[in-house]
């Protein structure tokens, strides 16, 4: 699909992997839309592409649907969604407490937090966005719309404490397919992302030193990812029409030890 000139919305947009993505995609001639919580950011970011900002909470029917709709009466109907909103949790299935050495239960709440945000929430926009992709007109090769999800490599080699990150990520891997079964005859393809380990706004926080030590686990090259090679990755995926179902993991060839 050509970008420049098409409707986008990018999920998880005011920063990290979503925020370069829409960059990228602003910068090859895409009219973007910035779906976020953060207002603040996300509206910075709208504005210094020349965007719109949409305020989303993806765990919410209602706050979705209001989004796409204030996103197409901007630009019209989307033809690319590129899903990055998310969260990452951590705690182990069962853990003990550092005094006492009691087994602690695990809070079953943050499960359900997490695939709500990062499974449950990708779905509803893959939902919202393909049920107006099918009715565009065809382009090249019958195309319509393209869909971008991102996973993560804890979809394939979680670590300890991440039995919901991984599970929500490994959903949003294995439902790649069966969406893309489902789109086929409609034009819209559905390909996915499989980051490892990047420089996130989360990452950043952290001490150069721990940064230094996650990079160099990295087989080659040795350094975490820039959220801008994730946005590459994506306009790739999105231009290439014989794209299609495709998981793509793009981690330097780390496979994440244990802890």
């Amino acid at each position: 699909m050509d970008i420049k000139g098409a409707a986008a919305v990018v999920t998880g947009a005011a920063s990290g992997l979503g925020e370069a993505t829409a960059r990228a995609l602003a910068g090859h001639g895409a009219k973007v839309a910035i779906f976020d919580r953060d207002g603040e950011r996300g509206s910075r970011v709208a504005n210094e592409i020349g965007g719109v900002f949409c305020e989303v909470d993806v765990t919410s029917d209602e706050k979705v649907a209001q989004a796409f709709a204030k996103a197409r009466q901007e630009h019209g109907q989307e033809r690319i969604l590129v899903n990055c909103a998310g969260v990452a949790t951590a705690t182990k299935t069962v853990a003990r407490d550092k005094e006492t050495k009691a087994a602690k239960l695990y809070p079953l709440q943050q499960f359900e937090m997490t695939l709500q945000i990062n499974l449950i929430g990708t779905f509803r926009c893959i939902a919202h966005s393909a049920h107006g992709m099918v009715d565009l007109d065809p382009l090249a090769d019958g195309e319509k719309g393209v869909i971008i999800n991102t996973a993560s490599v804890a979809a394939e080699d979680g670590q300890i404490g991440q039995a919901a990150y991984s599970a929500s990520k490994g959903g949003v891997l294995a439902m790649a397919l069966p969406i893309a079964r489902d789109l086929m005859n409609e034009g819209v393809r559905v390909n996915t992302i499989l980051p490892g380990v990047f420089k996130t706004p989360m990452v950043a926080m952290m001490p150069p030193n721990v940064q230094d030590a996650l990079g160099a686990q990295v087989p080659f090259p040795k350094r975490l990812g820039q959220p801008e090679e994730y946005a590459n990755l994506a306009c790739f995926l999105i231009e290439s029409r014989y794209m299609n179902a495709a998981a793509v993991r793009l981690d330097g060839g780390i496979r994440m030890a244990p802890r």
